[in-house]
């Protein structure tokens, strides 16, 4: 008997075993794994063709110090020439989707609809085509950072018409590609357009207005985001059966203590950082944070202006803002630990650092990357995301940006980026098991490119471009082999290893 029930246990504990084994967490059949790009940073062609000047071509060639190496995007990776190849390498990944931005000086040169470039709408047809042939699924972008100079010179996102320019464009691409493009993402990142571009000087246009810069820029592109948004939903949806939505930077910060104080602060920042464009999109209220709106009519009260360096929203551009998306586009690369007293930092005064007044920490143990701002922090992706579950409830979210930097002379065995993939996609499944409604992942970036202010000093390629070479030749790294397994096999194998090191397409 004690025999029977030995034996009975043993096979037990060995079926056990198997349905452990084939309980391995998988992403679903219809998650769609892709990669992203974006226009300026890939394209080159910077005036070919009848393209139009953006405000990167203008600050790069006028201004070439405010890029570290002093280089620029008029070449960068060719994709303008070598668009094929491009498409070639995202079937030897095996991507369901590719996300990719349009040039708005491209196929608007003056910026203003009434003057279509063929050439720029003929080039992205063909890429989209060529997508479309392998069964890639188009991802596009509208605005990823490369405004008209024509429109910036009428003071772009600070214009109150910039609204009306932008739904123009939008309607133009809607009406040539629309066909093809079902998901459309009006703006990458409102933080680093308005933030950076408008209230500091680490992005074009380099405005550096840090009272009211970002603030002003923040009601103009919400509002801009809201008329392409109706538009598509009220004269392209129901022939063109697409989605439309906003891509936002949502890095997660995190208080330092249990504090209430900590706490605090690392809501300030949660708000300043996203919350500012979020919110009057994503919440029943539609309208911008309270707690931020009232710290900065508190301090714009104390430094002497007549009322609060925050336009307010009107009612009614509350109810057109308030709801418009399909989904929920997430950048996210790295973690911050907030706290309302230590770690004390110097800011500009006025500016929006100034307002939250609280203060970062990363920690020492958490690896770093070539990138000062990006370190692998853990379950970040999870505490982004569950936080925006439970704020606006479980609406679609697409992660659509999420990568690791190199430097220059990084080389093609990248097993820094091989972890923080893997680290990154777990916490995507510890999302996925917590019921949170994430339906793609976008790895940036399929190819090495013009890294804005870095130039070309930082790599984020999954692909290494020679940029020394005028052909741009592209060569898988090693994180693209380990990317392409997980796509394939729709699970993380921390134990895979690509040898030998050849990419093909899988037929």
């Amino acid at each position: 008997m004690k025999l029977f029930i030995l034996f009975g246990c043993l096979i037990y504990l060995v079926g056990y075993h198997a349905k452990t084994l084939k309980q391995q967490r998988r992403f679903p059949e219809d998650f769609l794994f892709g990669t992203a790009t974006a226009a300026y940073q890939i394209e080159g062609g910077w005036n070919a063709d009848g393209k139009g000047e953006n405000i990167w071509d203008y600050v790069t060639h006028n201004t070439p110090t405010v890029i570290t190496d002093a280089s620029n995007g008029d070449v960068a990776a060719d994709s303008y020439n070598n668009y094929k190849r491009d498409v070639q390498m995202m079937r030897e990944l095996g991507l369901d989707a590719y996300r990719f931005s349009i040039s708005w000086a491209r196929i608007l040169p003056d910026g203003f609809s009434n003057n279509v470039n063929e050439a720029g709408v003929k080039f992205y047809n063909n890429y989209i085509n060529e997508m479309i042939k392998y069964n890639i699924e188009p991802i596009v972008t509208l605005y990823h950072w490369d405004l008209p100079q024509k429109l910036q010179e009428l003071g772009g996102f600070a214009n109150p018409l910039f609204s009306d320019w932008f739904e123009d464009y939008a309607r133009v691409a809607f009406d040539h590609f629309g066909d093809r493009v079902k998901l459309w993402i009006t703006f990458n990142e409102p933080r680093e357009i308005c933030y950076e571009g408008y209230a500091s000087d680490t992005k074009a246009p380099v405005l550096n207005s840090s009272a009211v810069g970002a603030y002003i820029c923040a009601k103009n592109l919400i509002l801009s985001h809201a008329k392409a948004y109706h538009a598509y939903n009220n004269d392209f949806k129901s022939n063109q059966g697409g989605e439309c939505g906003i891509t936002i930077s949502v890095n997660w910060y995190g208080p330092l203590t249990d504090s209430k104080d900590d706490a605090m602060a690392a809501e300030l920042r949660r708000q300043a950082e996203w919350g500012l464009y979020a919110e009057p999109i994503f919440s029943s209220e539609g309208d911008f944070p309270k707690e931020l709106s009232r710290k900065i009519a508190l301090k714009s009260a104390e430094q002497g202006y007549s009322r609060s360096r925050l336009p307010s929203l009107t009612d009614d551009e509350k109810d057109f803002v308030k709801g418009s998306f399909d989904f929920f586009g997430v950048n996210h690369y790295t973690s911050l630990l907030v706290s309302a007293s230590e770690y004390k930092q110097e800011f500009i005064v006025p500016s929006m650092l100034d307002d939250v007044g609280a203060f970062t920490y990363v920690p020492e143990e958490w690896p770093k990357a070539a990138s000062y701002w990006l370190r692998l922090a853990p379950n970040s992706i999870y505490n982004a995301l569950s936080h925006l579950r439970n704020k606006y409830g479980n609406i679609k979210f697409i992660i659509t940006e999420n990568g690791w930097s190199s430097g220059p002379s990084g080389g093609l065995i990248d097993d820094d980026r091989v972890r923080y993939y893997r680290a990154a996609l777990e916490s995507v499944l510890d999302c996925l098991d917590d019921g949170i409604n994430i339906k793609g992942y976008m790895a940036w970036s399929l190819l090495d490119n013009f890294e804005w202010n870095e130039g070309y000093l930082e790599r984020f390629g999954l692909y290494e471009v020679d940029f020394e070479d005028p052909a741009r030749p592209r060569t898988p790294r090693k994180s693209a082999f380990v990317y392409k397994q997980i796509i394939k096999s729709r699970e993380i194998d921390h134990s895979y290893e690509p040898d030998p090191m050849t990419m093909a397409v899988d037929e």
